[in-house]
């Protein structure tokens, strides 16, 4: 780097707070996200559902939203209730595209189509990761909860 060149710039901040919500196992199921800039004070909220799905799919689909909402590089806190998607994405997806999209056990990773998705997303970031009890009065958590649950709803009461 010449002397004259700017140090680079950091990425913005944000905090992405996602929720699934599924009826039945497979069912209809929702899935919700809210994005806040900290700085700004700036939110962004949004949701969408699939009439037959599993809820750790709606889980995924919420941070895949959340992370497809940004328009540009961040450091993002990820703020879940899903071990599923965060022990995914801390521990367990390196592995998994080594071993060419298996378990440990050898077997399919389910719901690779959107792991790979979402490995591609986060690639384009630098990710931080919360644990959040569901439906423990946390208010990110409980507004994206009725966010999702509205959502499946509505394609449920789709004709």
């Amino acid at each position: 780097m010449s002397k004259d060149a700017a140090p680079a710039k950091p990425p913005p901040h944000v905090q992405l707070f996602t929720d699934g919500a599924c009826s039945g196992n497979p069912g209809p199921g929702g899935w919700a996200f809210i994005l806040k800039h900290p700085f700004s004070g700036k939110s962004r909220e949004g949701s969408g559902g699939e009439l037959d799905t599993t809820n750790n799919r709606m889980e995924l689909m919420a941070v895949i939203q959340g992370l497809s909402a940004l328009t540009r590089p961040s450091s993002v806190e990820l703020w879940s209730d899903s071990k599923y998607v965060l022990n995914g994405l801390k521990d367990w997806l390196k592995g998994w595209k080594a071993k060419g999209w298996r378990t440990a056990a050898k077997q399919p990773v389910k719901n690779v189509d959107l792991w790979q998705q979402l490995d591609e997303l986060a690639a384009g970031h630098i990710l931080t990761f919360h644990w959040v009890r569901g439906h423990d009065d946390h208010p990110e958590n409980e507004r994206c909860d009725e966010l999702a649950v509205k959502a499946r709803e509505a394609v449920v009461a789709r004709p």
